[in-house]
């Protein structure tokens, strides 16, 4: 019979996945895991089988809370598409002003992170990072078409090229707090954002 586990798993995987995000892949060790999570080396192995098992399990459950929260601030049809695009620029501003005073520094985005660092290196995160992408970039056109026949969304620009850069804003906001940028500059990026698309 098998021994039950004597942890959160859940628990675990979210330190995991909060150690990967501030200090990237590479530069996470094992004993990094094994002080994020409280499990030693054998619990980690026997769990996630691998350091790379556990990183494609936290990056998955990481894309998965922020474009889950992003399309929640979207799913309103009784408000404009504009408010519902606002929406989600302040709470990437929210997130990344709440890090910067919790961590001292901005995480930035463990996607964006990512792609960076591994890129092309690793065929399955690069394919979960384009599976996210596309989630993400079909509910900002969905929206983005939704503005064009409210009213709200006055740009002349193809819906698909404003879901584009509604992700290239957010994604911009992110690696911009990562170094430095203040709830001021972050809230003035998402401004000039909201001009572009209703102005």
């Amino acid at each position: 019979m098998a021994r039950p586990r004597s942890f959160d798993e859940e628990r675990a995987l979210d330190a995991a996945m909060h150690t990967f995000w501030e200090k990237g892949y590479e530069a996470t060790s094992t004993q990094d895991l094994c002080d994020a999570t409280g499990l030693g080396r054998s619990s980690i192995y026997n769990t996630f089988k691998s350091k790379h098992d556990l990183f494609e399990r936290a990056l998955a459950r990481y894309l998965d809370a922020m474009t889950t929260a992003q399309l929640a601030a979207l799913d309103d049809p009784e408000r404009p598409a504009a408010d519902r695009i606002h929406a989600v620029l302040v709470q990437v501003v929210e997130t990344e002003t709440d890090h910067r005073a919790a961590q001292g520094r901005g995480l930035g985005c463990l996607g964006v992170n990512t792609i960076v660092e591994l890129g092309a290196r690793d065929p399955k995160a690069a394919g979960m990072l384009e599976r996210d992408t596309a989630r993400r970039l079909a509910a900002f056109r969905s929206v983005m078409e939704a503005g064009r026949r409210d009213g709200s969304i006055t740009s002349a620009r193809d819906p698909g090229a404003l879901a584009r850069f509604l992700n290239a804003t957010i994604a911009g906001l992110r690696v911009s707090s990562q170094g430095g940028a203040d709830r001021v500059v972050l809230e003035s990026m998402a401004e000039v954002a909201m001009d572009a698309l209703t102005g």
